[in-house]
């Protein structure tokens, strides 16, 4: 930063007063772009963070998501592989029950 300083303030005797003022306009020029790219364009970085972020999240939710639908394959699987298993939980999920059962229901 020091270097900076005394290049900015004409300290350094190897530069011609031109050479600094066109180092201050480089310098003062960069900076805005920066400030514009950054924070006031409509496209800036703090829009593209946001939006990898969201990214990140949906990323994760699609892994969960997938997850619980290879789950639910393989238990549909293995309801359908038996037919015993199929009428326990057609009774189970749906109350049902075979001509002459007596149904009790516990709430």
């Amino acid at each position: 930063m020091g270097k900076l300083k005394e290049i900015w303030k004409g300290k350094d005797g190897n530069k011609n007063p031109e050479e600094r003022s066109f180092l201050r306009y480089f310098i003062v020029s960069t900076l805005v772009f920066i400030v514009l790219v950054g924070f006031v364009n409509k496209n800036n970085v703090v829009r593209w963070v946001r939006s990898s972020v969201r990214i990140h999240g949906q990323n994760r939710q699609i892994e969960r998501l997938q997850e619980e639908i290879n789950s639910m394959d393989h238990e549909i699987k293995g309801i359908l592989s038996n037919r015993d298993s199929l009428e326990r939980f057609a009774r189970e999920q749906f109350r049902l029950a075979a001509p002459g059962d007596d149904v009790y229901i516990e709430e």
